[in-house]
């Protein structure tokens, strides 16, 4: 499979978070009003730069950290790029709490782990100009990597998590997601699925919109009632499944071999699959998706660098190269405009359309403190999703 694809696999065991005391973020998008307000380690932030070290160590996913920008990095600062190419959520945790590593690239389902673990520090936003007004608004400020006012984390780029369908068996554009959850779709047998315990939250939006009464005002928001409804119906969504996917490369075979109809695919998957039959949708209930920024060692041996690697990363032209060498939207709007090829690039994949946006959840690690504003109940973590998970899958 080709290098850009990130291979994001289930996310496996991890520690239980237990947070106190949050704000209310009931709005798809990730609810860009500041962020979380929790206790976390008091880790200081950089007051002021220095001298740029010999290097910086950053782990990335696959397609983030390339010779054709990382070499011009290095000529323009002295800095040599070393790079670790991780493949899950879970190994960037570990590998950032070696102490080993400056810099990671890390998704949402991973950045409140490393904020809370006092694993990265707060940032000086002062020292990365070109995280200035070019940047995408819906990914400013984010409850994924903002706590308590202060910005963990310096976007990179988003997606949703969208509805493919082969339109020569799905012949009309289908709505709902009621297609590939219910068990009377006439695709039962040909559905595929995300196999990760943060696909549990596709389920709970499937349940804002078909089950109201449950009172699910966030999708990683879950008490116990809630948390059970969505696991329900993820095994009745079990006996229509045709396979699960982590292997990006696995969900394209299984498209284009015809084991697959419809099911839960990024826009990239759909590119690459180079056959116009696949089309794609944001259904009406909205979806998940998720949204990666680069995120700083709270004990980094080379900050001055990492710093400057932030800057180098945000610019329009780095910025665009990285999103177009994975498949993703820019955080960056500026490189829209730098050519037709950026423009064409920008509009597949919807990157200045604030309301496409607005309809998408984006992964954020459920916490045992209700990130949904409840205070009366305690939500269900991390961990009890990922046990959740296993029995659907068992």
């Amino acid at each position: 499979m080709r290098n850009k694809i990130l291979a994001i696999s289930a996310l496996t065991a991890a520690a239980a978070l237990a947070l106190s005391g949050c704000s209310a973020a009931s709005e798809p998008g990730g609810g860009g009003d500041g962020g979380l307000s929790i206790d976390v380690p008091d880790v200081p932030m950089m007051e002021k730069l220095g001298d740029n070290e010999k290097e910086v160590n950053i782990i990335a996913w696959s397609g983030f950290v390339e010779p054709a920008w990382s070499d011009a990095f290095t000529e323009e600062t002295g800095c040599t790029v070393n790079r670790r190419v991780a493949g899950t959520s879970d190994e960037m945790v570990q590998l950032m709490r070696t102490g080993d590593y400056d810099l990671v690239s890390a998704s949402g389902d991973a950045s409140l782990r490393l904020i809370a673990g006092g694993d990265v520090q707060p940032l000086n936003l002062e020292f990365i100009p070109n995280f200035g007004d070019d940047i995408v608004e819906g990914m400013k400020g984010q409850i994924y990597d903002t706590i308590n006012g202060k910005s963990y984390g310096i976007p990179i780029g988003r997606g949703a998590n969208i509805l493919q369908y082969n339109s020569e068996v799905v012949t009309e554009e289908p709505t709902s997601w009621d297609v590939a959850w219910e068990k009377d779709s006439p695709y039962a047998g040909k559905v595929i699925a995300y196999d990760a315990p943060i696909y549990i939250a596709d389920a709970a939006v499937y349940l804002m919109a078909h089950e109201p009464d449950l009172g699910i005002e966030n999708p990683y928001a879950l008490d116990e009632k809630q948390l059970k409804a969505a696991v329900d119906l993820l095994k009745q969504q079990n006996e229509i499944v045709s396979e699960y996917w982590a292997d990006p490369a696995a969900q394209i075979t299984s498209f284009a071999g015809g084991t697959t109809v419809l099911g839960t695919s990024w826009e990239v998957l759909r590119k690459l699959t180079e056959d116009e039959k696949f089309k794609s949708v944001l259904p009406e209930e909205g979806s998940t998706g998720w949204s990666d920024a680069w995120m700083l060692a709270a004990k980094s041996k080379n900050p001055n660098c990492a710093y400057a690697w932030m800057d180098y990363a945000s610019s329009p032209e780095v910025n665009g190269a990285i999103a177009m060498n994975f498949g993703m939207a820019p955080a960056n709007a500026a490189f829209c405009d730098t050519s037709e090829e950026a423009k064409a690039h920008c509009e597949y994949y919807n990157a200045t359309n604030e309301e496409y946006f607005k309809k998408v959840w984006f992964w954020t690690t459920p916490i045992e403190q209700c990130i949904d504003g409840r205070t009366d109940v305690k939500c269900t973590n991390f961990q009890q999703w990922t046990d959740a998970w296993t029995s659907v899958k068992g």
